[in-house]
């Protein structure tokens, strides 16, 4: 008998963590591999967010921090909303948290009962589901494919509505297909949520800025359903700050309250430093970021000529974020030297041993019959990497 909790022995481990840490074992071994696996840009943070944290450090930032954040912070977050995505909130509106993560998962416990219903379209980011089975809700999958861009329509969405439906939870631009909703698309879903007006929104903006077709479009922008709409966002990826853990909420004062009641009795305020350094970030505009956004957008490009090449993979041109998702299931039932790939798993296995390339099976993000593949690495390592994923595959037969 285990004398672990049902709630940790019935969690799932992070697949992007797990893959990740299997690569570093085979490099410790000496063996050259090219991780595409973790989400995380493969750029240095800027010079001034750094040295914004010394400073910190220098004038004594190191005491505790109010749980939702310092309130020039805060502030800086209300006008960045304001001056770059047209939306009008308040500081107590926003609570700042150790990490995107740590604001969603506030969100999901802070309103999810027992047997809530929780609508995610797949492919979803590895924990989402996890959150819920955490906060002891039930997910409901509204499946997509390649061929629709991984999205979904209202129609689905409107199928998928119970009377236990609680929250709608999704990501645009999209971890792991790089799917953007146009603010079209978004009016669609709008209009059936105008009929359940107990039904809240999830909105997971934190790749807002590695979107490659147009200007960001949140569905906070939609007055009808501004009040029940969480946005989720941070500094990991637009300022290349995942180590300095800093995320946020952006919701109604009664859910930011219900936040930061949570994050007081487990995490309390996030680090002072790094908090500074986000200010210093949000300070200092866009232009690092459109830089590092133009640099992923030749890597997509690239990656795209590269793998649409490859003779069984199904490959879609993604709007955003920095991943492919190709299907792959036309490679299940075939072998090399004894080994059968019988699923997507099997397949990232095989390439991580084979190609000595660092995937991650797309059954992780609720889809079976794809991998994810992160472009986030130099054009010369995502140039071998595809070639030796190209010879690996050309063995099955």
């Amino acid at each position: 008998m285990s004398i672990l909790s049902k709630r940790i022995n019935n969690l799932s481990e992070s697949q992007t963590i797990k893959m990740a840490k299997m690569g570093r074992e085979l490099s410790a071994k000496g063996i050259d591999i090219i991780n595409l696996s973790f989400g995380e840009p493969d750029f240095h943070t800027p010079d001034n967010v750094k040295e914004a944290a010394k400073k910190a450090i220098d004038e004594n930032y190191s005491y505790y921090t109010p749980v939702s954040g310092y309130p020039d912070l805060r502030k800086a977050i209300v006008k960045k909303l304001k001056d770059e995505n047209g939306l009008d909130y308040e500081i107590d509106q926003i609570v700042v948290s150790t990490g995107a993560k740590q604001s969603l998962a506030n969100a999901v416990m802070c309103l999810i009962d027992p047997d809530d219903e929780v609508i995610v379209p797949t492919p979803y980011w590895v924990s989402y589901s996890e959150m819920i089975k955490l906060a002891e809700g039930k997910s409901v999958f509204i499946n997509s494919t390649v061929e629709n861009n991984f999205k979904i329509t209202a129609e689905e969405l409107e199928a998928a509505i119970t009377p236990k439906t609680k929250i709608f939870m999704f990501s645009s631009p999209c971890n792991p297909t790089g799917s953007v909703y146009s603010k079209e698309e978004l009016a669609s879903l709008v209009q059936v949520f105008e009929k359940y007006p107990n039904i809240y929104i999830l909105s997971d903006e934190i790749y807002e800025h590695i979107n490659f077709v147009e200007e960001h479009a949140s569905i906070a922008s939609f007055p009808s359903v501004k009040d029940r709409v969480i946005i989720i966002n941070g500094f990991s990826k637009a300022y290349a700050m995942t180590g300095w853990r800093v995320g946020y909420s952006v919701s109604s004062k009664e859910i930011a309250q219900a936040c930061d009641k949570l994050q007081g009795q487990i995490t309390s305020g996030t680090s002072s430093i790094s908090q500074r350094a986000a200010l210093a970030a949000y300070n200092e505009g866009l232009a690092s970021v459109n830089e590092m956004k133009a640099e992923f957008k030749k890597r997509r490009d690239l990656v795209y000529g590269l793998l649409k090449e490859i003779p069984g993979l199904k490959v879609n041109l993604p709007d955003g974020a920095f991943y492919f998702f190709p299907e792959v299931k036309s490679f299940f039932g075939k072998s090399v030297n004894g080994q059968t790939i019988t699923n997507a798993e099997d397949l990232s296995l095989y390439l991580l041993n084979e190609a000595h390339v660092s995937t991650v099976t797309g059954e992780a993000f609720g889809n079976e019959n794809c991998i994810r593949i992160s472009y986030a690495a130099s054009e010369d390592q995502l140039k071998k990497a595809v070639a030796q994923i190209a010879a690996a595959l050309a063995k099955l037969n």
